[in-house]
């Protein structure tokens, strides 16, 4: 198979294991990888045989093949879409002041503002049907993360389409997509996001899909087709992506991922009405326009769950309207600003009110959402360090239907801190 000869070829020459997507150096061996497989691929079919081939034997390839690989299908996917698109890209800034530097200005610098838009002009720049634009939302960052975006953006950046907005001017303005906020205090990203969104779909653009996005460089834009083809092919009102499938790439560190797991598990046994969605937090997420204008007023969480509510929203409009993609994505922990908050326990307490606000009543449901309203951030603490092996061994993808740890289960093990 010539495509696979090519990845072959690929990684005798670079060390693909080891992947930063902060070095322009590892960007380029990425997407020229990536058009090398494109440009080879007779047509899509070739380049999903050579995915589910090299996602039988995941650990012999390395991170630089696999993410070229999804970049390759992403284009190929725009390169067959006979339709005009209009790409806007979302995402908040908040504590970003050191990230959005480059490394020699900051050890923890990713440049991600620059990144993000020669990724975005690498992925599209053959296909002048396919266009796209860019917001920055400042959620009220005391460091002036969007003052910094202007700065790097007149210094460096030629085009006209990027643009920062400011949280408080939509507070100010008093919008929908932010009823029910006092100040930029009151929002974690979600306020921002959602500011956004509204802001980007009032322009009623033909074949418009809004993308939010983190500001790190986590997930790789060039892998935007991905998103879009399940919106544009399959009529779904949204596509998430998700770092929990077999066809998923993923590099995550430390201990957020059994947190995530419990996180999972839980909100899967009070929002059952979104068991067919795992990963619900991966920042990387697509909506057609007209579906980001219904979801994002109205809403009552601003904070780190938003993104559960606006999956929510967009399943009432439409019953299994949401696609699930596996991409490709690299933790980013070291200005994690979640990694900071720890909000797990506020998120479920969220995830708890929606389901009281949306929901018709479920015992099951029920139990375990004034479970989650009751508990504390120790008593979160000391559930991570004794998750249940049931939990902890299953993959979080099988929680849909793995549902043996219940809320009786989780009180005995909080018995033992008074012990």
């Amino acid at each position: 198979m010539e495509l696979i000869n090519i990845i072959k070829e690929f990684e005798k020459t670079a060390e693909t294991d080891k992947l930063d997507l902060t070095s322009e150096s590892d960007s380029l061996k990425i997407e020229t990888l990536a058009d090398k497989l494109y440009n080879s691929a007779k047509s899509l079919s070739f380049l999903r045989e050579l995915e589910k081939e090299m996602i039988k034997v995941k650990s012999d390839y390395g991170l630089m093949s696999h993410s070229a690989v999804k970049i390759a299908l992403s284009k190929k996917i725009l390169s067959e879409t006979n339709e005009k698109i209009h790409f806007t890209i979302v995402f908040a800034v908040y504590k970003e002041h050191n990230r959005i530097l480059t490394k020699k200005e900051h050890p923890h610098g990713e440049d991600f503002l620059i990144r993000k838009i020669k990724q975005l002009e690498h992925i599209t720049g053959e296909f002048p049907d396919i266009t796209w634009d860019m917001e920055v939302v400042d959620d009220g960052c005391p460091y002036n993360s969007g003052k910094i975006a202007e700065k790097i953006l007149a210094e460096r950046y030629k085009g006209n389409n990027v643009k920062v907005l400011y949280l408080q001017d939509a507070v100010d303005a008093g919008l929908e997509s932010v009823k029910g906020l006092k100040t930029t205090d009151d929002s974690r990203k979600g306020g921002a996001i959602e500011y956004g969104m509204q802001y980007a779909a009032q322009r009623h653009l033909p074949g418009h899909i809004i993308i939010y996005t983190d500001a790190d460089l986590s997930t790789h834009l060039g892998q935007i087709g991905l998103l879009a083809e399940p919106v544009i092919k399959d009529g779904k009102y949204a596509a998430v992506a998700s770092r929990r499938e077999n066809a998923s790439v993923v590099i995550k560190k430390g201990t957020r991922n059994l947190r995530g797991k419990l996180f999972i598990y839980l909100w899967k046994r009070i929002i059952r009405r979104l068991d067919y969605i795992t990963d619900t937090q991966c920042g990387f997420k697509a909506f057609r326009a007209e579906t980001a204008e219904k979801i994002v007023v109205n809403t009552i969480e601003k904070k780190f769950a938003f993104d559960i509510e606006l999956l929510l929203k967009t399943d009432i409009l439409k019953r299994k309207s949401i696609a699930k993609v596996p991409i490709a994505w690299i933790d980013s922990d070291a200005e994690s600003t979640t990694t900071d908050l720890q909000p797990y326990t506020d998120m479920l307490k969220a995830v708890a009110d929606m389901y009281f606000m949306y929901l018709p009543p479920n015992a099951s449901s029920h139990s375990f959402a004034y479970f989650v309203k009751s508990l504390t951030n120790e008593q979160w603490e000391y559930l991570v360090d004794r998750i249940p092996d049931g939990i902890a061994a299953k993959s979080a993808i099988h929680y849909d239907v793995y549902d043996e740890i219940k809320v009786e289960d989780f009180k005995k093990i909080l018995d033992g801190m008074n012990q």
